[in-house]
């Protein structure tokens, strides 16, 4: 696997699995451990924590910009775009009936 998909994995799954309650105890046993304070811990855990969501979040958004980059070269078009020109031509279909149902004028013959 490569390492940067990696680390996404190992951040998304610390992400999820490390509730407040989790988060807690963890730094309760580092901190018997490391010799420094609970708080020092739960801070550096709460860092650690939104370092990795940041992370995830950056290469999501990298990910889909590449995929994006790749359909335009394929010529492609995403689902956002499909769902636009969709909604495009069923305003332009609606705009021409009203045009061709509207009554023509009649012409008044002169004498």
């Amino acid at each position: 696997m490569d390492e940067p998909v990696r680390r996404l994995v190992l951040a998304l799954v610390g992400a999820v699995a490390l509730t407040a309650e989790r988060a807690d105890e963890l730094a309760e046993t580092l901190a018997t451990r490391g010799g420094m304070s609970r708080d020092e811990v739960r801070s550096w855990i709460d860092e650690a924590t939104t370092r990795w969501r940041g992370d995830a979040l950056r290469v999501g958004e990298k990910a889909g910009s590449t995929l994006q980059g790749a359909l335009r070269e394929l010529g492609l078009v995403t689902r956002e775009e499909w769902d636009d020109l969709e909604l495009r031509v069923a305003q332009l279909e609606h705009r021409l009936r009203l045009v061709e149902t509207q009554p023509r004028p009649v012409a008044i013959p002169r004498d």
